[in-house]
């Protein structure tokens, strides 16, 4: 069941990637509507990294999840690049690390109880710094 959740949150992650980045997976985020919903999906989302930390099973079926988010990201960013809006001075495979570190960083915030009031401007520094 725990499996099932968690693959249902992955898939909705590739499509709001694949729509407006893993920028906008934060951003909303930020905006939940309800904040047992953002506590919910925290859950999870600190109990999946459990997981995969200590059962080799559920980490070998979470791996075909984690892919899809990395490679809808990947495909996003690529797309952004050719575009012109992602910057080319470093490799694509860096600003997404740089990314999903943010995003990972933002999930430990949101889990600590930290407060949210002023974190859209370095989501803005974020995009920022990623731009051209």
């Amino acid at each position: 069941l725990f499996l099932a959740v968690t693959e249902d949150d992955a898939e909705h992650m590739v499509r709001v990637i694949a729509a407006g980045g893993l920028v906008q997976v934060m951003r909303d985020l930020l905006s939940g509507n309800e904040e047992t919903e953002k506590a919910g999906w925290l859950g999870t989302q600190l109990e999946v990294a459990r997981r995969v930390r200590t059962d080799r099973e559920f980490a070998e079926r979470w791996a075909k999840r984690s892919q899809a988010i990395s490679e809808a990201t990947t495909e996003r960013l690529a797309r952004m690049q050719e575009a012109g809006i992602v910057r080319t001075d470093l490799p694509l495979e860096v600003v997404q690390r740089f990314i999903e570190l943010a995003h990972d960083g933002l999930v430990l915030h949101l889990a600590m109880g930290r407060p949210t009031t002023d974190l859209e401007p370095v989501l803005d520094l974020i995009e920022a710094a990623v731009r051209r």
